[in-house]
C-alpha cells in the first residue's frame, strides 16, 4: 500500500514539473514575440512607403534579356542605397518587369523622382539616330573634370574604341557632322532640331554636342554651362546608371506612414483577439489536451514568424493573412488527432493505446491534406503577383511549421504526460471523455457514444444543393447585367483612399473628382475612410497634385494605388493560370493517393466553391481585387483539405467490408458521422480569426476576409454534401459496369484428345 502511495507521488510529482516546465515554456514563447516583432521587417502596407512596378525596355529596340535586366535591377539597387531605404525590395517578374518596394521611404515623390532618373547615357546624330549607347563607356568610367577654358566639365572614359572611332570616323565625312550626347533621351518629346540651342542647359536633356572633323578613339569631355555641383549630380547619375534601358511606370502605390501604422496596430489586435477565442475553445472541447495544442499552437506562431524573419521575408497583410488561415489548418492537425484517440476510447480501447492508435491513422490524413493545400500554395507562388506571393510564402512556411510543430512537437508533449499514467482514469480531464461512456471490453460492452447516430446526413444534401444552384443562378444573372465590381488590379485605372476626421459628402467628393479632372467609376464611404475608383490611369505629377489637394483639404491621409493594362493583362492571365493549375495539381494527387472518383468529385466541389464566392460577391457588389484571387486559391487549399479529411475516413471503412450499390451510402453516412465533429470545430477556429479580422482588422484584406468567409462555410458542406453525393453517385455507376473477365495466364495446360494420334 506504502509502495503504491510513493508511485502515485512520483507520478503526481512528474506531471506537476512536467506542467510547469510546459507552462515556463508558453510564458517563453510569449515574451519571445517581442524581440521577434521588433526586428521584423514589415511591408509598405504596415508602415506605410512607395511601391512601383516599371516595364524595362532597351533604348536601342532591341529585345530584353536577362543580362540587360540584371543590370538595372543592379542600377536600382545603387539609386535606392542613396534613398537610405533600411529593407529595400527590388523584384525581377518575368523578363521585362522590375518592382520596388521601398517600406518607410518618408518622401515617395523624391523616392520616385530617383528611381526614374536613372541616367541612359545616348549619341546620336543631329537626326536623333541612334549611334551608340553607353555600352562604349567604362562601367564607373564618368569622372568631374574641366573643360578648355577651366569650366566643370564631365570626363567619360571610352571602353570600346574600335567601335567609338568607327562611329566617329562614319560622322565626320557626313555633312552635318555633329555627335549629340543625350542623358534619357525621349523620342516623343525630345529632339536636337528643338532644343540643339539648350545642349547644356538644364531645360534640355540634350548634354553636349560635338562637331567631329576626324575618327578618334580618346576619352570624351561633356562641357556646359554647370556648375560644380551640377557636374557633381550627373557624374553619379551616369556611373550608377548607364544602361542600354529605359522604365516606364506601369502600377504604383502610395500608403502614408500613419495609415500604416494604423493598419498593422488594428490587424494585431484582431489576431490576438483570433488566437484567444481558439485557445479559449480548445480548452472547452479537449480541456489538458486542448492546453497541450494551445502551447503547440503559440509555439507555431512564433516559429512562423522567426523562420519568416531568419529568411528576410518582409511582413504585409497578405501575409498576416495567412498566418491566420495556417493557425487554422494547423488547429486542425491537432482536431484530426483528438477525434482520432477520442475514437479509440469510445470503442472501449484504453488511454495509452488509444494515444498510439490515434496518432498513427491520423498522420495519414493530415499529411494528404497538407500537402494539397502545399501544391496551390507553390502554384500561388510561381503564378502570383506581389501580395499573392507573399501570401503564399507565408502559407508554405506555415504548412512546413504546421508538420514540425502541431504534429510531431504536440504528439511528443501528450505522449510525455501519457506515459505518466496519470491520466489513465481521469480521460475527462485530459481530453474531454467520460469515463463511463468508455465500455468495458472485457465484459463484452458495446460501444455507448456515437455521436449524430440517427442523423442521415444525406437527407439535407438537397436543400444544399438546391441552394447553392439559387446562389450561383442569381450570381450570375448579376454578372451578366452589371458584371463583377471589379478593383483597379482587373480592369485598370487608380485606386485613391482618403482617411479623414472631417465629415465630408459623397457630393464634395464628386465635386473635388471634377475639379481634378478625373473621371470616377466608384465612390465607397466607410467610417472615416472613402475610397475612391477612377478610370484614369495616374502619372506622377498627378500623383503629386491628388495627394496634395486632398491633404490640405481634408487633413486627410492618402493613398493612390495606380494599375496599368499592361499589368491587368498579366494579372488576368495568372489568375486563370494559377486556379486551374491548382485544380489539375488536386486531380492528380488524388487519383494517386485515393483514386480517380474522388478526384472527381472533389474537384466538383472545388468549383462549386469558386462559384459561390463569385456569385456572393457579385450579389453583394463586393470588389473584385488580387486578394480576393488569393482568398480563392486559399479555399481551394482549405476546402480540400476538408474533403480529404471525409475522404480518407470513406476510403478507410469502405475497405473494412465489401461494398455493394446498398451499402455504399450507409458507409459513407457512417464516415460523415464520424468526422462531422472534426469538421465543425475546425471551420469554428478557423472562422474565429476570420471573423475578427472583418470586424477589428484593416480595410486593406477586408475582401480576403469576407471571400475566406464565404469560402470557409461553402467549403463545409460542400465537402459534406456535394462531394460526397457526386462520388456515391460514380461509385454506383461504376459497380453496375460488368467487370471484365481477367485472363489468367499459367504454365500448365489440359492436353487435348485427337483419335488416331494420342488416344
Amino acid at each position: 500500500m506504502k509502495k503504491k502511495k510513493n508511485k502515485e507521488k512520483k507520478v503526481i510529482s512528474k506531471v506537476i514539473i512536467s506542467i510547469t516546465i510546459l507552462v515556463l515554456l508558453v510564458v517563453g514563447i510569449c515574451f519571445s514575440f517581442i524581440p521577434i516583432f521588433k526586428n521584423l521587417n514589415f511591408g509598405l502596407d504596415l508602415q506605410g512607403g512607395f511601391e512601383v512596378l516599371y516595364k524595362v525596355d532597351s533604348i536601342d529596340g532591341s529585345k530584353m534579356n536577362k543580362e540587360k535586366l540584371t543590370a538595372t535591377y543592379k542600377t536600382l539597387s545603387k539609386r535606392i542605397d542613396s534613398l537610405g531605404v533600411s529593407e529595400p525590395e527590388i523584384i525581377l517578374e518575368g523578363n521585362d518587369k522590375i518592382r520596388v518596394k521601398l517600406a518607410g521611404v518618408k518622401n515617395p515623390d523624391e523616392a520616385r523622382k530617383q528611381l526614374s532618373t536613372v541616367a541612359t547615357l545616348s549619341f546620336r546624330d543631329t537626326e536623333d539616330n541612334l549611334l551608340m549607347t553607353s555600352d562604349v563607356l567604362s562601367a564607373g568610367g564618368a569622372k568631374v573634370s574641366e573643360d578648355s577654358s577651366g569650366n566643370p566639365a564631365v570626363l567619360l572614359t571610352v571602353k570600346d574604341k574600335d567601335k567609338f572611332y568607327n562611329v566617329t570616323n562614319k560622322i565626320s565625312k557626313q555633312q552635318n557632322n555633329s555627335i549629340v550626347i543625350w542623358l534619357d533621351y525621349n523620342q516623343d518629346e525630345d529632339s536636337y532640331s528643338n532644343e540643339g540651342q539648350s545642349c547644356g542647359t538644364e531645360e534640355s536633356n540634350c548634354l553636349s554636342s560635338a562637331t567631329v572633323s576626324e575618327g578618334f578613339a580618346s576619352n570624351v569631355i561633356i562641357q556646359g554651362s554647370f556648375t560644380e555641383d551640377e557636374v557633381q549630380n550627373l557624374v553619379d547619375l551616369i556611373n550608377s546608371g548607364s544602361l542600354p534601358s529605359k522604365l516606364t511606370e506601369i502600377s504604383s502605390k502610395t500608403v502614408g506612414a500613419s495609415f500604416g501604422d494604423e493598419t498593422l496596430s488594428k490587424t494585431l489586435v484582431a489576431g490576438i483577439i483570433g488566437i484567444s477565442l481558439i485557445v479559449l475553445i480548445l480548452l472547452i472541447v479537449y480541456h489538458f489536451a486542448g492546453f497541450i495544442s494551445s502551447a503547440a499552437m503559440l509555439l507555431y506562431t512564433l516559429l512562423v514568424f522567426g523562420l519568416f524573419w531568419l529568411v528576410g521575408g518582409v511582413l504585409t497583410l497578405p501575409g498576416i493573412a495567412a498566418v491566420v488561415l495556417g493557425i487554422g489548418m494547423a488547429v486542425d492537425a491537432n482536431v484530426i488527432t483528438f477525434s482520432r484517440i477520442k475514437d479509440e476510447l469510445h470503442k472501449g480501447k484504453n488511454l495509452q493505446y488509444a494515444f498510439k492508435e490515434g496518432s498513427k491513422s491520423s498522420l495519414r490524413t493530415i499529411l494528404d491534406s497538407n500537402i494539397t493545400t502545399f501544391l496551390v500554395a507553390v502554384i500561388m507562388f510561381i503564378f502570383g503577383e506581389s501580395s499573392v506571393k507573399g501570401f503564399a510564402t507565408m502559407l508554405i512556411i506555415t504548412i512546413i511549421v504546421t508538420m514540425l510543430t502541431m504534429v510531431f512537437i504536440t504528439r511528443i508533449l501528450l505522449g510525455i504526460f501519457v506515459k505518466t499514467g496519470f491520466f489513465d482514469d481521469k480521460t475527462r480531464l485530459f481530453i474531454n471523455v467520460k469515463k463511463e461512456n468508455i465500455p468495458n471490453i472485457d465484459k463484452n460492452e458495446k460501444v455507448k457514444v456515437i455521436p449524430f447516430k440517427n442523423v442521415d446526413f444525406f437527407k439535407p444534401a438537397k436543400i444544399f444543393i438546391t441552394l447553392s444552384i439559387l446562389i450561383i443562378v442569381a450570381g450570375g444573372i448579376l454578372i451578366g447585367v452589371r458584371g463583377m465590381n471589379l478593383g483597379i488590379d482587373y480592369k485598370s485605372g487608380s485606386d485613391i483612399t482618403i482617411a479623414t476626421d472631417k465629415k465630408v459628402t459623397t457630393k464634395e467628393i464628386k465635386q473635388d473628382i471634377k475639379e481634378l479632372d478625373l473621371k470616377y467609376s466608384d465612390i465607397n464611404k466607410n467610417d472615416n475612410e472613402i475610397i475612391i475608383k477612377v478610370d484614369n490611369v495616374l502619372g506622377p505629377n498627378k500623383i503629386k497634385k491628388v495627394n496634395k489637394y486632398f491633404e490640405d483639404k481634408y487633413d486627410a491621409k492618402v493613398n493612390i494605388g495606380v494599375v496599368s493594362n499592361i499589368v491587368k493583362k498579366e494579372l488576368v492571365k495568372n489568375a486563370i493560370l494559377s486556379v486551374l493549375l491548382s485544380m489539375l495539381g488536386i486531380i492528380i494527387y488524388i487519383s494517386l493517393r485515393f483514386k480517380f472518383s474522388y478526384a472527381v468529385a472533389s474537384v466538383v466541389a472545388l468549383v462549386h466553391d469558386v462559384f459561390i464566392i463569385f456569385a456572393l460577391f457579385s450579389i453583394f457588389n463586393l470588389e473584385v481585387s488580387v486578394m480576393f484571387i488569393a482568398a480563392i486559391l486559399a479555399i481551394i487549399g482549405y476546402s480540400i483539405n476538408d474533403t480529404i479529411v471525409c475522404f480518407d475516413r470513406i476510403r478507410e471503412n469502405i475497405g473494412k467490408e465489401k461494398i455493394t450499390k446498398d451499402n455504399l451510402k450507409d458507409i459513407c453516412n457512417k464516415s460523415i458521422r464520424e468526422t462531422f465533429t472534426r469538421t465543425i470545430y475546425t471551420s469554428i477556429t478557423t472562422l474565429l480569426p476570420v471573423i475578427a479580422l472583418i470586424f477589428l482588422g484593416s480595410s486593406g484584406i477586408l475582401t480576403f476576409n469576407l471571400a475566406m468567409l464565404f469560402g470557409l462555410i461553402s467549403g463545409t458542406y460542400s465537402s459534406l454534401f456535394i462531394a460526397t453525393v457526386l462520388f456515391i453517385e460514380l461509385e454506383k455507376r461504376s459497380l453496375s459496369k460488368p467487370k471484365k473477365k481477367k485472363r489468367i495466364y499459367t504454365d500448365e495446360f489440359d492436353e487435348k484428345k485427337i483419335k488416331g494420334v494420342n488416344c
